[in-house]
């Protein structure tokens, strides 16, 4: 292989790889899961066999990295559609503080020690696991903290709103999911189908498969994103 030839090589896995970097979409870089990760590595060491391996042929290379964009979209497209898929390939989040006591088994799942996760309170400011009611440590490794009331920064609709029903949930819990309705955590908060259905005729909504996304928030609150995109 000449110089002009290995020129050639790098051109081509420069300008190819960043093209299917771009089409394969913005989640390769914005949230780095395993399935990502794994993506991420292939897509380099393809592109450095393309560039310094005179075995694997221009056109083979640039084969491989088209078939492996091509995978790469096509996964992402199926786990979009799947909740079981996206279970398998990006795990699930874990709640690792549950109202200011630390999971154990949680932690010992996720393999997060307890330096770890006062170095990753730190990064939200929060320097003391006691100012934390809640945390959850999601699939891309980052750490969702929901703090102590008596922690937590008041706002303009504390100061204007009258108290309304308290801790219907702890945290902000979804409901519809893709016009999928999560029943589990239905009945986690003791409410039916026939609940969720009288929520949704409040709305305006006719019927589940004309939802998107909806969740029930801490104060009661039900939050409905219908596939119109109409916000309710």
């Amino acid at each position: 292989m000449n110089q002009w030839e290995l020129f050639l090589r790098i051109a081509i896995a420069f300008i190819v790889l960043l093209s299917m970097a771009r089409w394969a979409g913005r989640k390769e870089i914005s949230q780095m899961t395993f399935f990502n990760l794994v993506s991420a590595i292939s897509f380099g060491s393809i592109a450095a066999a393309l560039v310094v391996n005179p075995s694997v042929t221009i056109l083979n290379g640039i084969f491989a990295l088209l078939g492996w964009a091509v995978f790469t979209v096509l996964t992402d497209f199926i786990h979009l559609k799947s909740k079981k898929v996206r279970k398998l390939l990006m795990g699930e989040p874990v709640i690792v503080i549950k109202k200011g006591r630390m999971m154990e088994d949680a932690m010992r799942q996720t393999r997060l020690d307890t330096d770890s996760l006062q170095a990753l309170l730190r990064q939200q400011s929060i320097f003391s696991i006691s100012d934390v009611d809640y945390a959850i440590f999601e699939t891309d490794g980052k750490l969702s903290v929901l703090k102590k009331e008596y922690k937590q920064t008041v706002t303009k609709s504390d100061l204007n709103l009258a108290m309304t029903q308290k801790d219907f949930v702890p945290l902000s819990t979804e409901l519809v999911a893709d016009g999928i309705v999560n029943l589990s955590n239905l009945s986690m908060m003791n409410k039916d189908e026939a609940w969720l259905q009288d929520q949704l005729k409040l709305a305006g909504v006719k019927s589940v498969d004309d939802v998107f996304y909806a969740e029930v928030q801490p104060d009661g609150n039900v939050f409905i994103d219908s596939r119109n995109d109409l916000v309710h």
